[in-house]
């Protein structure tokens, strides 16, 4: 049985960072079967997909990656794919009830077997809906960017989350972040993508008087809802239909596709190439 490992470095970009990486790799007997990188800002980042075989030494390869990411002061983080363990989920919110509260819903009643160690947000109005469910909630505020961002990474690396969802969290996510978690933040837009962007999406829909409208669930990018798509849910719109009913309609279409694009991606359904999402039949 091979290990799958997902590793991400993260730090100023220097030359030979790459050819370093991809040498500790092979001589600690693991294949690489998929690498991304960017630079952005200055600001290198790395996605590395790893195979290994069964006598692999997690921990000694762990903390040997770490300390060679440490000598040219860059970060290294590792994910190893669980696949007989429960994945750790955290959702991140604002202000929107309907989403989080169908994701703990089917929590609840088991339909998404999942770990929610932690719902954060910016907010402290869905505090409650949290509690009504038995899951802590952590309120993270600050105006700065750079500040909020370390704190939720902080909160996300001490509950050992696998995977994010942005339950209509209206916050933009710095490059850095996202790299932390490539294709594993799930965001929910309320649009068919690519559409109307922003939050005011079924307003513009109704504006421009569309006949179909719907949501659009999918992996975040460093690109503003330009990530791959993992489902969409649509819902036809008469001409004579008021806002509010295409709003509901909208909210119920999010609701649809998130649980959708969740369990795919915990069911290990999912895999990202060259921008596009497929989705594994076996």
């Amino acid at each position: 049985m091979k290990s799958e490992i997902n590793i991400t470095i993260i730090g100023p970009d220097k030359k030979g960072i790459v050819a370093e990486v991809t040498k500790y790799i092979f001589t600690n007997g693991c294949n690489i079967e998929g690498v991304s990188q960017n630079v952005l800002n200055k600001v290198f980042f790395m996605n590395v997909k790893v195979s290994a075989n069964k006598n692999f030494q997690k921990t000694k390869f762990d903390n040997g990656l770490k300390k060679l990411a440490e000598k040219s002061g860059l970060e290294a983080k590792l994910y190893f794919e669980k696949k007989e363990k429960l994945k750790n989920m955290a959702i991140l919110v604002t202000k929107e009830p309907h989403v989080l509260e169908e994701l703990l819903k089917a929590h609840k009643a088991k339909k998404l077997k999942i770990n929610i160690p932690i719902v954060i947000g910016t907010t402290n109005k869905l505090k409650e809906i949290s509690k009504k469910f038995g899951i802590k909630f952590l309120l993270v505020k600050d105006n700065d960017q750079t500040i909020r961002e370390r704190r939720i990474l902080k909160i996300l690396e001490k509950n050992n989350v696998d995977f994010i969802v942005l339950a209509r969290y209206m916050k933009i996510l710095s490059p850095k972040f996202v790299w932390n978690y490539t294709n594993r933040i799930i965001n929910i837009h309320p649009s068919l993508l690519p559409a109307f962007p922003g939050a005011m999406a079924y307003v513009q829909a109704f504006e421009k008087g569309v006949r179909v409208s719907g949501a659009t669930a999918h992996f975040v990018t460093v690109d503003l809802d330009q990530g791959p798509i993992i489902v969409q849910e649509s819902f036809k719109v008469n001409s004579d239909d008021q806002l509010e009913k295409i709003k509901r309609l909208g909210k119920e279409a999010e609701n649809k596709a998130l649980l959708k694009a969740v369990n795919l991606f915990i069911n290990n359904k999912l895999e990202s190439k060259w921008g596009r999402v497929i989705v594994k039949i076996h």
